[in-house]
């Protein structure tokens, strides 16, 4: 028998023919079987029990996208924010001040001045 890797998810076909499987398992009149994993009762708790994770899974993806959404907007609050103070602060030391060059930017005077090209 080979090595099932269950570490993946199942594709949807697969799971869509189990459910038609079981389905048409029970119309089969008096099912035989020895194996407790293989009882209607137990198939339909199986059943349920997928559906039920499915359903939280669902959920908590919903949840988990909400988050990254409001996430994602208040790292650009922040950033917009950061942007803002750093135009006023150099808009009131001027560009080449030490209080520029505390939050970020670089002295106009440490700016190294182009070089002509020799013809």
């Amino acid at each position: 028998m080979a090595i099932v890797d269950t570490s993946r998810r199942l594709q949807v076909r697969y799971i869509l023919q189990d459910i038609e499987s079981f389905e048409g398992a029970g119309t089969v009149p008096s099912y035989p079987t020895a194996r407790p994993e293989a009882t209607l009762e137990f198939l339909q708790a199986a059943r349920q029990t997928m559906q039920d994770m499915q359903q939280k899974e669902t959920e908590l993806l919903t949840k988990a996208k909400a988050a990254a959404d409001k996430a994602r907007q208040a790292e650009w609050e922040f950033h917009n924010a950061v942007m803002a103070m750093k135009e006023a602060v150099r808009g009131h030391f001027g560009s080449d001040s030490d209080e520029a060059q505390a939050v970020g930017y670089k002295k106009k005077s440490e700016h190294k001045r182009p070089r002509r090209r020799a013809a």
